[in-house]
């Protein structure tokens, strides 16, 4: 009979482990589970942020990022639409600050966190005939590439430069627009057409093109990049996180050497 309770003990008590070992299993397994986040960012941020994520990334191994570049305007309306996104990070404040006006993002989770330079570049053989913005009023100057200002910002603060100049009557029947400040990029490096109004940042990743100006800064409205955790993020704490990374020592050395100022 003792032989019996003590056999029946032995079994209760390595099933009872068994159990509570793949509880405990099961627990670091569900711990570990990927969380994706899907951010909506500026063409414009393309290159740094890809950097970043690979970095965070492999600081946070159960994180997984996946971006969505665009123009800022294009995103903004998306959110305002239900696209499910974490976080946005605008070129623009009035591409942002809507988001916030509707309570979409609220304004203790946003920073305007960087800032940035619009130029005038030409493929590099062509550096000989545009001197700067005014030559865009040449008859030899036939097509420029500018963002949509509707949508784009770098295509806003273009137009913006353009006018102060007292260049867009004179000039605004040779823009070919584009659906972002990367496409502008690519128009120009393909030598499509003869100038392109882009970011600095843009600019400086490409040995194609070369910039032959720089608008002053009092020629348009500030440029400033605003971010934001979204509201109905399904992953708060996980979009706080990557949130407050992009405001670390780290990330900002990444965003300067890809010529973006800090706002600090």
């Amino acid at each position: 009979m003792i032989m019996i309770m003590f056999l029946c003990a032995s079994i209760f008590f390595i099933f009872g482990c068994t159990n509570e070992g793949e509880k405990q299993e099961s627990k670091k397994t569900e711990d570990k589970q990927t969380v994706q986040l899907t951010i909506s960012a500026a063409a414009s941020l393309q290159d740094a942020l890809t950097e970043i994520q690979k970095k965070y990334e492999k600081e946070h191994e159960n994180i997984k990022i996946t971006f969505n570049f665009g123009s800022s305007g294009a995103l903004q309306q998306q959110i305002e639409q239900g696209a499910p996104v974490d976080l946005f990070f605008s070129a623009a404040e009035n591409k942002f600050r809507p988001l916030v006006d509707k309570g979409l993002i609220n304004k203790e989770e946003s920073k305007n966190l960087l800032g940035n330079e619009i130029v005038l570049i030409v493929p590099k053989d062509k550096a000989d005939t545009v001197k700067g913005f005014q030559s865009l009023a040449d008859s030899g100057i036939k097509q420029f590439a500018l963002g949509n200002p509707e949508t784009t910002p770098a295509g806003q603060y273009g137009q913006q430069t353009l006018t102060k100049l007292n260049l867009w009557p004179k000039v605004k029947e040779k823009v070919v627009y584009t659906k972002d400040v990367r496409q502008v990029l690519s128009y120009v490096e393909a030598n499509t057409v003869d100038a392109g109004i882009v970011f600095k940042t843009d600019a400086q990743i490409s040995d194609k093109v070369k910039i032959v100006d720089i608008a002053d800064a009092n020629m348009h409205d500030p440029i400033i990049y605003p971010v934001g955790i979204i509201k109905d993020t399904k992953h708060k704490k996980e979009a706080a996180d990557f949130y407050q990374y992009l405001q670390t020592e780290d990330s900002f050395q990444i965003f300067e050497k890809f010529g973006f100022k800090i706002l600090k």
